[in-house]
């Protein structure tokens, strides 16, 4: 059974013509309400992930629930088909289980709000968001165990409920979710913020269809995602061949000592419609890197990465969804079988922007990207404060390299995410009992090029109260790969430094490590691939990067072929006999340089990370 949509007026939407200049006006109305809803969330949330970072989405959907304006695709399609009760008008609806929705969100902490928006009785609009809470219950402290061998042991799953009905609050069900958590009074706040920002969009469109007219405000919406469609089918039929093009790339471990797991994926065109076939990918995991992946979800990824490397003036929504087709096999590690767990879900989730990016840039290389910062870094922290007794609980994202582009070189300790931005180290200090000691890029750890992949951050954490601490991380085991003649980027590490002079390198996905005060944590993420010949990147460019610190005299010399001076001039006749001396260690013939393969990589793991090669996963 799927949701019953309740209107007291059952009248169809008059079809009418919008003109180019209404069309426009209540596009840009709509885009601004979305920022709108930005700007309320960020202003009322407490946690510092989507405070500080803004680990959340909106979206403003037509009445139909496609997306017009938004950042992470439409949710609403799942939503309506695994919830079977009313919506009505004055309700409000909260969910979390990704597995009651076809995986609209992904994990349990993500907490989506979705607002129908009627307007005399007729269902016209959706107002959504989902952001990422802090904790909610579960093993350990930010509910993302990385052992978890079933959703159950990853904290409270919401399915699909009225929060507020006939514009009531639910108080008795929100007293017992948040009873569930250790930071209730953030999950509290975060959780009112997003329904604040849902409340903004509501009003917003309502007054859009005020200046004109409801009838107006449907046909500028279909008219959007019309447009939207014939521009994605033209950028589609001249970019996408027709002949099959496949590519794979892995997700590093699991979390309990195996892997790497491998994502495959094989795109072509069938008329208008593109084909993106995910057979071959490994089955699901045991442990928690799944990721229960939403077709449209994939879709919007495509089309987000069609827009930007090909024509950034198209105006993103859910038009063209008609026009991909995707096949996910079930029981697969994209699509995991309930309870497979799910909280570490965000390497997959990453590292299909580089799958995609590699189909997409086959047939033409020139507008191939490398790999790059494709994950999102987790370092949670907490416990009770030794003066106050207080509990005290960390979640924050970390930032690397981002690959080396047609275009020019990838940033240096950036996020996947365009919109995420980094926690002030100032207000790190000033919340919570911790120092960080260094932040800075590692040099020469992009990928070399003649773009080269940006470098990832070390970031030094001093530990000021003990506690516990859990990361999230991968690409510790496979290298972001370089193209075009560019080299790999580097791999990542985290490293544990006691106050009594011992040391660890702790895996990259790992719980409840204990430390006290004094020590400090080396976290150092991955750098981007690089792409094209580093042998063509102009000297004095690399002469400058070498006085900024970006690269080190050994890396000019070694990758980049460069002899810079301690003046930081360059030795014009070193520089000429060294590019030749180390001209055949690039290979421009080769689309794709992934740097040694998986056997080799696992016979060496030990000697090059500190940590035991991942055991192969067997099924």
């Amino acid at each position: 059974m799927t949701a019953q949509i309740i209107e007291r007026n059952t009248a169809s939407f008059n079809k009418v013509d919008v003109d180019t200049i209404t069309l426009d006006i209540i596009e840009n109305a709509l885009r601004n309400a979305r920022e709108e809803m930005d700007a309320t969330l960020f202003r009322a949330a407490m946690s510092p992930g989507i405070r500080e970072q803004g680990d959340a989405f909106p979206l403003i959907a037509d009445r139909g629930g496609k997306m017009i304006v938004g950042q992470f695709g439409s949710f609403i399609d799942g939503f309506l088909r695994g919830y079977d009760g009313t919506i009505e008008e004055g309700d409000m609806f909260w969910l979390s289980d990704p597995y009651s929705c076809e995986g609209a969100v992904s994990h349990n902490n993500d907490w989506l709000i979705l607002r129908p928006i009627f307007r005399d009785g007729r269902l016209s609009a959706w107002a959504c968001m989902f952001g990422h809470m802090t904790d909610i219950g579960g093993k350990v402290p930010g509910s993302l165990p990385t052992d978890a061998l079933s959703i159950f042991e990853e904290g409270i799953r919401i399915p699909p409920i009225k929060i507020f009905k006939k514009d009531e609050l639910q108080e008795d069900i929100l007293k017992l979710v948040l009873h569930q958590t250790r930071m209730p009074e953030w999950c509290r706040a975060d959780l009112h913020a997003v329904i604040a920002s849902c409340r903004v969009a509501e009003k917003r469109v309502n007054e859009i269809c005020d200046r004109f007219g409801d009838d107006v405000f449907a046909g500028a919406t279909d008219e959007l995602l019309e447009r939207n469609k014939r521009a994605m089918g033209h950028l589609l039929n001249t970019t996408v061949s027709e002949k099959k093009v496949s590519f794979e790339d892995y997700v590093c471990d699991d979390g309990r000592g195996y892997g790497p797991y491998k994502i495959k994926c094989a795109m072509w065109r069938e008329g208008e419609t593109v084909i993106l076939d995910f057979e071959g990918t490994d089955p699901q995991a045991m442990g928690s890197i799944n990721f229960y992946l939403n077709e449209n979800m994939l879709k919007m990824f495509f089309g987000i990465y069609m827009v930007m490397v090909f024509d950034p003036q198209i105006m993103f929504n859910d038009g063209f969804y008609d026009l991909v087709d995707v096949r996910i096999p079930e029981g697969s590690l994209l699509k995991p079988k309930f309870p497979a767990a799910l909280s570490c879900r965000t390497h997959a989730l990453g590292r299909i922007f580089d799958v995609l990016g590699a189909l997409l840039g086959q047939g033409q290389p020139e507008f191939l990207n490398a790999a790059g910062f494709s994950s999102s870094p987790h370092l949670m922290f907490s416990g009770n404060r030794e003066d106050t007794g207080e509990w005290f609980q960390l979640f924050q994202i970390g930032f690397g390299g981002i690959p080396g582009r047609p275009w020019g070189d990838g940033p240096d300790g950036h996020s996947l995410w365009p919109g995420f931005t980094n926690v002030p180290n100032e207000f790190l200090e000033r919340y919570f009992p911790l120092r960080i000691t260094e932040y800075t890029s590692i040099p020469d750890s992009g990928g070399p090029g003649l773009n080269r992949g940006g470098n990832g951050i070390l970031m030094t954490y001093e530990f000021l109260n003990r506690g516990i601490i859990s990361i999230h991380d991968d690409r510790w085991f496979t290298a972001p790969w370089g193209v075009n003649g560019g080299e790999p980027g580097a791999r990542s590490t985290k490293i544990l430094r006691r106050a009594d002079g011992s040391e660890r390198v702790l895996p990259s996905k790992c719980d409840n490590v204990e430390v006290e005060k004094g020590d400090r944590l080396d976290y150092i993420t991955w750098g981007g691939g690089g792409w094209g010949n580093p042998l063509k990147r102009a000297p004095e460019l690399v002469a400058l990067e070498v006085e900024r610190g970006l690269i080190s005299r050994v890396g000019a010399a070694d990758n980049y072929g460069v002899k810079v001076n301690d003046d930081f001039t360059i030795d014009e006749a070193r520089t000429k006999a060294l590019r030749e001396e180390i001209k055949h260690k690039f290979d421009e013939s080769q689309i794709f340089n992934f740097g040694p393969g998986i056997e080799e990589t696992r016979a060496n793991c030990m000697a090059e990370t500190g940590l035991p090669a991942p055991v192969a996963p067997r099924w």
